[in-house]
């Protein structure tokens, strides 16, 4: 059975590094985003689905990334602002009726139950299109815009393809199982928050070893993340988490704790959190902020 406690995270200072930036990152996405243009009730469903909350992990990371390069954050501003409206994109297309079906999402009623599945549809649709428009707002060279469009257009792909492996199948049949479960995660939520980490990286100008480094450290991030998830689903209640939990042992859906157990599971967690730890090490950043933000969401119980 789920069960609720006191959150671990309270005074974590991966918690203070997620502050600053994710305040950014909202008063970017209120203000800077031309939601003037829109008709009242689309524009009304849209800044639901956007501004709703959240820690806002993915673009932080993106600004988190940047400034670990050498950039600023607000130069990191609009291609974190894109990562994030694909983000919301997701969540409202996978929480409607014909997928995930979910009437709950970051304690409040999910986008079509508030506005109906066709507002929910449409809304969502804008938001992947208002994404590669922030991008193209950007003052940067020809080739690192170019670079940027590529990597969130590559980690768009990849999440759906990850949706799609794990609502209506088509994985490899050889593959073992662990490894079909590494593959769906990798995909559904790895690829989003390692497109972060070079999105952040190209914003600055990164070289090419603070790249990889940078990209080494999202996939081992990004695979923690929805490992994180899985113990959540299994371990926390939905009035906490603000979502609802204990569907997927429910549909049968693979999981890290369906396949090794809870302890297991944390194992795992911990194996990750060491390599993104270890990815970053060669690079010496003096700010530490990435690694107290990989902590934290190696501990968060929502």
């Amino acid at each position: 059975m789920p069960t609720s406690s006191s959150p671990p995270e309270a005074a974590h200072p991966g918690l203070e590094a997620i502050v600053r930036p994710s305040a950014m990152i909202h008063d970017y996405l209120e203000k800077q985003v031309q939601w003037s243009l829109l008709p009242d009730n689309l524009a009304e469903a849209a800044r639901y689905g956007t501004l709703g909350g959240g820690k806002r992990i993915r673009p932080v990371l993106v600004v988190l990334a940047c400034e670990a390069a050498g950039g600023s954050a607000e130069s990191a501003l609009p291609a974190a602002a894109a990562l994030e409206l694909v983000h919301c994109f997701s969540l409202v297309h996978d929480d409607l009726p014909a997928l995930d079906d979910d009437s709950l999402r970051r304690g409040r009623p999910t986008l079509h139950v508030h506005a109906g599945e066709p507002m929910a549809i449409l809304a969502g649709d804008l938001m992947l299109a208002m994404a590669f428009g922030e991008l193209a707002k950007m003052p940067l060279q020809p080739d690192q815009v170019r670079a940027l469009v590529e990597e969130l257009a590559t980690g768009t792909r990849d999440m759906v393809v990850g949706q799609v492996y794990d609502t209506l199948g088509g994985l490899p049949k050889d593959l073992p199982e662990l490894e079909q479960l590494q593959m769906v995660h990798r995909n559904k939520t790895g690829a989003l928050l390692k497109a972060a980490c070079r999105m952040g990286a190209i914003s600055a100008g990164a070289d090419r070893k603070t790249l990889d480094a940078l990209s080494t450290f999202g996939e081992a991030v990004g695979l923690m993340f929805q490992v994180v998830d899985d113990l959540l689903d299994v371990t926390q209640s939905t009035e906490h988490v603000g979502k609802a939990t204990g569907k997927d042992s429910a549909l049968g859906k693979r999981t890290y704790p369906g396949l090794l157990g809870v302890d297991g599971s944390r194992k795992v967690v911990d194996q990750l959190r060491q390599q993104a730890f270890e990815a970053l090490e060669p690079m010496k950043f003096e700010d530490s902020s990435l690694q107290d933000l990989c902590s934290f969401m190696a501990i968060r119980t929502r």
